[in-house]
């Protein structure tokens, strides 16, 4: 690897860790990214960022979708994830002078398909969180808290895993979270997550928090530190087995955050509200859940229609 492309690259996403804050995961992802675009560019006999035209940039975009650079073929969205690595970069590098010019300014990914977001029944849903919490310990009463919470306010699992007790109102029924790019939002806290922590905060965690460190963290681990991403995927898992759902290696902690703005729009909540209970940046990210399905369709002509039944 060429060491100016290197170092434009380090300089690039210590830019987004430090300066815009953005997460250890979501810059690891921009790492591979660029590393596979760089490979490309040095392989091309590009040795400096002001080297790269606009006619590599777009021949990288076609290298991704065939494979014909050697790696792995990218779907249509992961392509444009890895096509705003490469603008992202050369965009900075025009900023701060490593280049005359942005050759990747043109350039635009592959159109994508909207699909609509998983999501499940209010009863599956049910049927998960009541499976949670079946059993006896700490163990039961926390994992169905967490599960009630991620649904009661369309939270991500990194943001419910990262809540400290001081970040629950229980008395107003209200929780902070922290999402991406530092973000605060209040979001309310239904009935019965509220009911659901509050069993926990006095009949589990303390049990939890015995073996640990004094950890602020809501939720605990049997070692009293935070529980992890991972450990709280796991919960979720074998829920939904025990809960009898269809397809459960398909339910992720995102299949709650996607049915809880399913259920809400369902329901007559207008998408402006949604858009601020997910902490979406922009109303079009959350309309994809105002898209109709088929099913939907049909059982409003069955309903509506004079001549639709005979």
């Amino acid at each position: 690897m060429p060491d100016g492309l290197e170092r434009a690259a380090r300089e690039y996403l210590a830019h987004l860790a430090v300066e815009r804050g953005l997460s250890a995961n979501t810059v690891a992802a921009y790492r591979r990214d660029l590393a596979r675009y760089l490979a490309y560019l040095a392989a091309c006999g590009n040795h400096a960022v002001g080297e790269v035209s606009p006619r590599d940039v777009a021949a990288y975009v076609d290298a991704v979708r065939t494979g014909s650079d050697g790696g792995a073929v990218l779907s249509a969205s992961s392509t444009a994830r890895s096509v705003a690595a490469v603008r992202g970069w050369h965009r900075f590098c025009a900023a701060e002078g490593m280049s005359g010019t942005d050759p990747a300014v043109d350039v635009r990914p592959p159109a994508q398909g909207r699909r609509l977001p998983k999501a499940i029944s209010t009863d599956e849903v049910a049927r998960i969180i009541e499976a949670a919490g079946a059993g006896e310990g700490p163990a039961p009463v926390r994992d169905q808290a967490l599960l009630e919470l991620v649904y009661s306010t369309g939270a991500r699992i990194s943001e419910a895993v990262s809540l400290d007790v001081d970040d629950l109102d229980l008395g107003t029924g209200a929780v902070r979270l922290l999402g991406k790019g530092g973000k605060e939002r209040v979001v309310p806290v239904g009935s019965f997550a509220r009911r659901a922590l509050d069993a926990y905060l006095v009949r589990g965690r303390p049990t939890f928090a015995a073996a640990g460190r004094g950890t602020p963290a809501v939720f605990l681990n049997t070692r009293g530190a935070r529980l992890s991403r991972q450990s709280a995927w796991a919960v979720l898992r074998t829920a939904a087995e025990r809960g009898g759902v269809s397809h459960p290696e398909r339910i992720s902690p995102h299949t709650l955050r996607h049915s809880f703005a399913t259920h809400l729009l369902a329901g007559g909540a207008d998408v402006r509200v949604v858009q601020e209970l997910l902490g979406h940046a922009s109303v079009t990210t959350t309309q994809i859940y105002t898209l109709v399905t088929p099913d939907t369709l049909r059982e409003v002509y069955t309903a509506s229609h004079p001549r639709a039944l005979g």
